[in-house]
């Protein structure tokens, strides 16, 4: 479709709106859209939203935080449960006040999903593999042809794993099911501040330490979540009784107690969590608070990554809270501060349907700041029923993994007691799998290099390309045999691997 002409509207609420009417939209055809937008008036800048009204209703399928003195870009997408004859597509200021909001260059653009999954494997290969080249000499540095030459993955580079309860504590079958599938993982509740200190100066982090023994008897990474739960109901109550010097107190010292204790353990810290839904500290400490806590996080711990970390953010535009604008304004300005205390862009990733097209223009615009992107708790609302939330899961890992800037994922599926999960549980209580199991299963086995094996050619070289991670390459001709180990990383070189057979 390219270039799309852009007239007024009527909207649901009576004002005007630029807009374009679409016909004859394809169900299943992955659209992607992009315009520039500006306002007119008294305000500097207002969050527009663009929306598309069909026959079955009416959606957000992408936001900017437009202004009156410079054009700005907005991105999104939609793909169609059915096919369309006439749909209007149209921009509303979410605040409802009346704006003058001006559009130019918009394009819209179709995609089979044959298409939409080519650039995905494209991307995977540039960004989650590597070529490599075995070069294969004798005792006299000769080539050697023929050689049998065969390659084993033995750990991954891209980290993939789940939250754990501590129902895994003595679960034998739990561990081994998990170890055997995940290089990462991250604590459900046991380290929130609720469950360390319930009530003040209690400390109590036994279940922790216990899954902690776990994680890192298996080499498993664990990011660490959370330090503070910016939703007053998660809060202490203790703690929201206090105010001023003494809820500064306990604030330095609840991160100070907590990442002295796990100082170098865990990779990662959620500092503050959901803040753009709620704003606790904030409101009581002041406009500097969240920095000052990243700032106190830094100096306990030097080495770990520090993280924001919300929900609503990818997974659709419709929460005014939490659209993709608003989190780079607060990361923007986080990312200001004293040596840029913020390391990490974290998304929660509780979907419902989920809107890839829109996934992935979220993605994009947040890579723009150049800090690592994780998917820290993704599940499919268990609403939409077992198939549903595998096949949807599906296509959230695959557009994650595949996007450049992705640098972690975690599901957000932990066992509890009750053996039920908070969304969408991967097994059921006995550890066999529930269809989002079967997909996380198939991702796993195709995201991993199996059955590497061929011969040197008469250059001595066999090259082939292979997931990032550590490997072991054996070698053998004739009696010969040379086994290496090696490690490897991101480039767009080639990786070059000499073996001389004594």
């Amino acid at each position: 479709m390219g270039q799309i002409e852009v007239k007024n509207y009527r909207t649901e609420n009576g004002t005007y709106s630029p807009g374009f009417l679409l016909n004859n939209l394809t169900e299943g055809t992955i659209y992607s859209f992009s315009c520039w937008v500006q306002i007119k008036g008294r305000r500097d800048s207002a969050l527009i939203k663009a929306r598309l009204n069909t026959a079955t209703g009416t959606s957000c399928i992408g936001t900017t935080l437009a202004r009156s003195h410079c054009w700005s870009f907005l991105k999104g997408g939609f793909v169609l449960d059915s096919p369309s004859i006439s749909s209007l597509l149209y921009f509303k200021n979410s605040d409802q006040n009346d704006t003058v909001i001006l559009v130019k260059s918009a394009s819209l653009q179709p995609f089979s999903p044959e298409q939409w999954n080519q650039h995905r494997d494209d991307s995977i290969q540039k960004r989650r593999k590597r070529f490599i080249t075995v070069h294969v000499s004798d005792a006299q540095g000769n080539h050697v042809r023929g050689a049998n030459v065969t390659a084993q993955q033995l750990s991954k580079d891209f980290p993939f794993g789940s939250a754990i309860s501590s129902t895994i504590i003595g679960n034998q079958p739990y561990q081994e099911w998990f170890a055997e599938r995940f290089n990462a993982a991250v604590f459900e509740n046991e380290l929130k501040w609720y469950a360390t200190e319930p009530q003040q100066g209690n400390l109590n982090y036994t279940l922790a330490d216990k899954m902690l023994e776990f994680v890192q008897a298996h080499q498993i990474m664990v990011r660490g979540h959370n330090i503070f739960w910016e939703d007053p109901m998660y809060t202490p109550s203790w703690v929201r009784n206090l105010t001023g010097d003494a809820l500064r107190a306990a604030v330095n010292s609840r991160i100070r107690s907590l990442l002295r204790r796990y100082k170098g353990d865990f990779v990662h810290w959620d500092v503050s969590n959901e803040m753009l839904h709620f704003n606790f500290y904030e409101e009581r400490l002041g406009p500097n608070a969240t920095l000052e806590f990243f700032q106190t996080a830094k100096q306990a711990d030097p080495l770990t990554t520090l993280f924001m970390n919300d929900f609503n953010v990818v997974e659709t535009c419709e929460d005014d809270n939490a659209n993709v604008d608003n989190y780079v304004v607060k990361l923007k300005q986080l990312m200001q501060g004293d040596e840029g205390m913020l390391q990490g862009i974290g998304l929660e990733g509780h979907f419902g349907k989920p809107n890839i097209p829109l996934m992935r223009a979220v993605l994009d615009k947040l890579a723009t700041l150049r800090l690592p992107i994780w998917l820290t708790e993704i599940d499919i609302s268990r609403t939409l029923g077992l198939q549903n939330q595998a096949a949807y899961l599906e296509e959230v890992l695959r557009e994650g993994f595949s996007h450049p800037s992705m640098h972690g994922i975690m599901l957000w599926t932990a066992l509890e007691k009750s053996g039920s999960c908070y969304q969408m549980c991967l097994t059921d209580p006995n550890f066999r799998n529930l269809p989002a199991g079967d997909v996380v299963d198939k991702l796993l086995k195709e995201w991993q290099s199996r059955d590497i094996q061929g011969k040197t050619n008469v250059r001595g070289s066999y090259s082939f390309s292979a997931f990032l991670g550590e490997y072991e390459v054996s070698v053998s001709s004739g009696n010969a045999t040379k086994t290496v180990t090696f490690s490897l990383d991101g480039s767009v070189e080639t990786k070059h691997i000499n073996i001389q057979l004594m």
